[in-house]
């Protein structure tokens, strides 16, 4: 079930880019928006060729609806969510700071339109 996918996986610490994903079953229907960020991508496609063929296993359609990057401090329990994505567009960050507050309850999460 979509309720299975996980709202957020980001890296436990640092800087990284993320993407704000849409996952919809084919042909319309049951949609959900998930969010996924790595300091292992170099670029933020690299996340969404990543996330695409696992969901499209679960039988997903995905689109990136735009990317931007995270800053994870987990010793003080903030996240700031910024920037934008060359590739992709701006993610709607109060979307995915929505979707981190989900998933950590118990953080400080803002979001600004700053570069860095």
């Amino acid at each position: 079930a979509m309720a299975a996918v996980r709202d957020a996986e980001i890296d436990p610490e640092g800087t990284f880019k993320y993407i704000l994903v849409r996952l919809q079953r084919p042909g319309g229907g049951e949609q959900r928006h998930i969010v996924r960020g790595t300091g292992a991508a170099e670029f933020h496609n690299h996340i969404f060729e990543k996330v695409n063929p696992e969901m499209e296993k679960l039988g997903y359609e995905c689109k990136c609806l735009g990317g931007g990057k995270i800053d994870h401090n987990s010793k003080d329990k903030k996240i700031r969510v910024f920037g934008l994505s060359t590739g992709y567009g701006k993610a709607d960050h109060s979307v995915t700071v929505e979707i981190l507050k989900k998933v950590y309850t118990d953080y400080e999460i803002t979001w600004s339109d700053d570069k860095k």
